[in-house]
This record gives structure tokens, sequence and C-alpha cells, in this order.
């Protein structure tokens, strides 16, 4: 989960008081007595009544046996924009008991974070078809001229030449593996973005990659490249830990579909790449992940070591988990290219559920040839992920963007960064169309209370036995205070978030219709959301540098009085009809050649350590 501009301010409980009330309540409260007597939440959980007392008496402590009256329930109606009657909040009383036993009930349950809710979203609209796609990835030039002599140029080499080099013979997987694990241990107390190294594990892969290539028994084009995996995915017998501290200390027990895949393309795991805690921002129980071009600012998140290892020539690919943002923000802060498939294209299942209509799991790397090599390897459905979609993907390399229809906003482009103004008039002098294209003026920002309730949901036990405490970021803006918030949400809203968003899907599937591909600066407002709840693709790659003072996670000023800038990439946002990765790489392939910035690295040794 990425931090941005959609997570909503929290508000004092003095600011939550209806404006415009539709009627007055009655100024006699005749059923102002206690009808009876009931503890609310049981286990250790807040009591309502005195949460909501809270309100009006900041310093009131709840108890768990206060007494529930018509006049608490009008104290909650201030929290949902609601006016009942005094009659009307007698009836509810009377029959409140049932409700709350239920909710006891269902809190007696056990419910693990891999039980999935029995609704599934689907991306796709009833009555839509797209093109089948075969199983392959083609054209990708994996030969260079360029020798494996230099360790640094080896470590930041795209993933299709270090395949090339390990297919000749040219250099070992062994070698790539230990050089990338030097690196780790070098640069590692400055970007602090792995939290697990697997380095017995790593050699033990690349030895056996080794042995089969050179028994020609080479499985693809991952087959002996060493990668880093987002600490949200499980590995068999490796500590897991979400990035949490109530977590830190978890081992799994089978590995994620993913990394069964990965292991199947000959892949080697070189360690657990750090997350925020529980898949928001870039703060984990043990430090917070840095930039390698600034490392005085947060790599941003949740895939924030994903994205600071691969740009940090830490690895060879990374893979990382998005919600909202947490692949391509990372990606953008960093300059590394990040993949946000489809929804349900690569199975989540073993990885972390934050929120199950979102989770996605996508590629991270150095080029945008070598994200179309990885996704090739963890495409595909998984029976332990109902929300995971049997669904070819192939790309060609050699495509051309001829005839391309590209969706833009010019509004959006005028304020941008000039590295954007520049990508932009790059596709001006290419053969494609560019089509002007407005969004409606909707709530778009209301989409997001989805992401808080399945959240909470997530990790409701956390709040009720107060392990919420233990998380390191304790900010209004954090986690532990939007779980307790959310429990004050309506179900009745949530369900009429629910139904916006298929008007959302609607909305967009219209806007798609035509187009190959849609291009935005940096963190589009709003398509960053809105193609989140759609469950379009999305693919950021580098076009350019900006000077930029020290950042906050948000992307704000972390410090407003610093006047130091730092030169830092810009990225560029390309989003695609539903399934269309493939578009979106022939068009980012041709930004990345006309750009020509990919090849520049962060200068980590000139970087003085913090």
């Amino acid at each position: 989960m990425s931090r941005s501009k959609y997570w909503p301010q929290v508000a004092d409980c003095g600011e939550i008081a209806i404006a415009n009330p539709r009627h007055e309540r009655d100024s006699n409260d005749a059923h102002e007595r206690a009808l009876s007597r009931r503890s609310f939440l049981s286990s250790g959980a807040t009591v309502l009544a005195g949460a909501v007392a809270g309100c009006g008496a900041a310093e009131q402590q709840p108890t768990r046996d206060e007494e529930i009256t018509t006049s608490v329930i009008a104290q909650c109606e201030k929290l949902f924009e609601l006016r009942y009657t005094n009659e009307e909040r007698a009836q509810i009383l009377t029959t409140l008991d049932d409700q709350l036993e239920s909710i006891r009930a269902l809190r007696g349950i056990r419910l693990e974070n891999s039980h999935a809710p029995a609704t599934v979203f689907d991306p796709r609209l009833p009555g839509t078809t797209f093109p089948a796609q075969s199983a392959g990835v083609s054209g990708v030039v994996e030969s260079s001229t360029m020798s494996p002599d230099n360790p640094e140029s080896v470590a930041f080499a795209p993933v299709a030449l270090q395949a090339h080099w390990i297919a000749t013979k040219q250099i070992s997987s062994r070698e790539l593996t230990r050089l990338y694990l030097d690196r780790i241990e070098r640069y590692q107390p400055l970007l602090s973005n792995y939290i697990t190294v697997t380095d017995e594990l790593a050699l033990r892969q690349a030895a056996l990659a080794d042995k089969e290539i050179a028994a020609d028994r080479r499985r693809g084009p991952l087959h002996g490249i060493p990668y880093g995996l987002k600490d949200l995915v499980d590995v068999a017998d490796v500590r897991t830990t979400w990035g949490a501290t109530p977590y830190k200390n978890r081992v799994a027990k089978f590995d994620a579909a993913v990394v069964r895949m990965l292991s199947q393309a000959g892949a080697v795991l070189l360690g657990k790449t750090t997350t925020g805690a529980l898949a928001y921002g870039d703060l984990w129980f043990d430090g917070r992940t840095r930039n390698p071009w600034n490392p005085g600012e947060g790599s941003s998140g949740s895939s924030a070591g994903s994205a600071s290892a691969t740009a940090a020539g830490m690895c060879g690919f990374a893979i990382g988990t998005e919600t909202v943002g947490s692949v391509v923000t990372p990606s953008s802060r960093c300059g590394t290219v990040g993949l946000r498939p489809t929804f349900g294209r690569v199975p989540r299942t073993g990885a972390m559920a934050l929120c199950w209509s979102l989770d996605k799991i996508g590629p991270i790397c150095r080029s945008v040839a070598d994200t179309a090599l990885v996704l090739a390897a963890i495409n595909g459905p998984d029976l332990g992920d109902a929300s995971s979609i049997d669904f070819g993907f192939e790309w060609d390399a050699r495509a051309g963007v001829a005839g391309m229809r590209i969706g833009y906003m010019p509004a959006l482009f005028d304020s941008a960064p000039q590295p954007d103004k520049a990508a932009l008039d790059a596709l001006r002098e290419m053969s494609v169309e560019l089509v002007e294209f407005e969004l409606p003026d909707w709530p778009f920002d209301t989409l997001f209370t989805a992401v808080e309730a399945e959240a909470a949901a997530a990790f409701q036990e956390l709040t009720l036995t107060d392990r919420d405490d233990e998380l390191v970021w304790q900010e209004n803006r954090a986690w532990p205070n939007i779980w307790r918030r959310t429990h004050f949400y309506s179900a009745v809203d949530y369900v009429q978030i629910d139904r916006f968003r298929r008007r959302v899907m609607t909305m967009m599937a219209e806007k798609m219709a035509g187009l190959d591909a849609i291009v935005s600066p940096n963190y589009a407002d709003p398509l960053l959301l809105i193609t989140t709840f759609t469950g379009h693709p999305c693919l950021t790659l580098r076009i350019g540098f900006i000077d930029s003072p020290t950042r906050a996670l948000d992307d704000s000023a972390a410090d407003p009085q610093d006047s130091v800038l730092h030169t830092v990439p810009e990225n560029i946002m390309l989003w695609g009809p539903l399934f269309e990765e493939r578009k979106l790489l022939t068009l980012g392939l041709a930004l990345e050649k006309a750009m020509n910035v990919g090849h520049v690295r962060p200068r980590l040794d000139s970087t003085a350590s913090l």
C-alpha cells in the first residue's frame, strides 16, 4: 500500500457533527432511562458507548459494561450522518441485543489472513470478451558485444543480458549470485532494503542452475537469475514478517504460488526485501527503506525494498505487491520499471492479504523487456486464489507502435515536470494518435474506504487485542488509527461504495474503448485510484530526472526549509486495457528507447552513510 492523497485525514471528534440535520431531535428524550444493560464488545474490544462518548469528553475512559441508551444511539448517529427520532431510537434499542450477539459470535470464529471473503472481485464486466493470448515472450534481444568483466556493469545489466551471459557460459549463476550477495552486504546498512538474506539457499539454487544449464537443460531466460522477493510473500521455512513487529518471527510453512513459479523458471532467491509494515509505506519494524538516488529519503512503499534493491543493483529483478500504488509508487521514487498486472492475472496464494478485491503481484525491474520476462513466468491461475484468472500472456518485443491510439488528459501535463512533457513530445514524434479525453467529476476518493474496510477486517485481531500498539508507525494516517476508525463505518455505506465501484468500472471501460493505452505524468490524479479499483494494468518507467528536496512518503518536501536539491528519477505512467500488458510493454519500450535514460545508475559509493 502506498501513501497517497487518497488517505483521508482523520478528523477530531468535534468535527463529526452534522451541519444540516434532516429534522431536529426531540427536545425531550422520554426514553433516556436505560432499557437494559448490555456489554457491547467482548474479548477486550473497545466499547462503542465509551468511544462515542469520548467525542464529547475526550478524557472519559470507556468501561466494558457501559449502559447503551437512546442517547448513546443518538451520539452514534453523528458518526454516520444520520438523524432518528426518539421513537425510532427506542425501537432500535429493543432489537439491538441480537445484533450485538451476532458480533460476539462472529468474533469467536478464528479467521486466518488466508481466509478470503466469499465475494470475489472480477474486473471483467458481463458481456465483455478479450482477445486470446498464447503463452510466451519473443523478440527480446539477449545477445550483446558487452562482456561481463565489470562487476558493477554486470550488477546493473538487464535480465535478458545476464541470461545471455549465463547461457553462453560467460558467467555462472553462482558468480552472479555471489556478486549480488556481496552488494547486499555492502549497501544494506545504507539502504535497509532486505529483511532476510537467504544466502545459503541462493547459492544452492545457483549451483543447481549451473548444473542444469551445463547439461543443456536450460529452463528459460530467468534460469540462474537472482531476485529479491517482497517480504509479504511466503517461502517455506523462511521468515516472512510482513514488515510488522507482531509478525517479525513468523516463519512460513509453504511456498507461495509465485515462488513455486519462479523456482520452476530456475530463478535464484537472494532474500526477502523490505515492505512497509503490513503493506503501507516504507517504514518497517527495524528501519526505513531508503532511495538509492537520495538515501536521505525513504523509497516510498510498500514494495519499498524491491524497488530500492533493484535500483541499487542488489538483485537482477524483484517481486512487489500492490493494493493501491505499492508497485508503481516505489518504482517511480527509485526510477525502476514497475508493472502492475491486470487484477487476477498473477495468483496471490501464499501472499499476505491486505485487501482481497485489490491486491496484485507484479515485477520490478530495470528495463521494460525484463518485466515481460518476469510476468511470463508468474502469469497463470492457482486454485488457492479464488480471484486468479486463467489468461494467457504474450508479447513480441519487435512489435511497433504504429497506429496506436493513446489517450491523455492535457491538463495533467500542463503542470507536470519537464521530463513528462518531453515524453509526451516524444510520443508526438512517433506514428501514434494522441487522443484527448476527460474523466467525469465523480467522488473517486470515496472508493478508498473499501481498502480501509478490507484491511481492518484482515487485521481485526490486532485491533481487538491491542497488538496494533506494537506497530512502529502510530500517526493519525497509520494503520492502527485507520482500522479503529473504520470499525465505525456503516456496512450500508460500504455496499454503496461497491455499487459505485461498478459504475466506475463501466465508465472506465467506455473511456478505454478504442484506445491502446493512456499516458499520464507520475501519480496521475485520479487515474491511479480509478484503475486500481477497475483492475486495469499499469506500467511505470523512468523518462528523465528532476531536482528535488528530500521528500516525505507522499512526495511532499520532508523539510520545507531544506534548500538542498537532489537529482532523482522521474517516471511516467502508462495505463492499458484489461489483459493488454503487451500494448503497454510495446509503448513503454518505445519510450524507453526514445528517452534513453535507463542506463544511468545511482552513485552509491559517493553517498555518505546515514
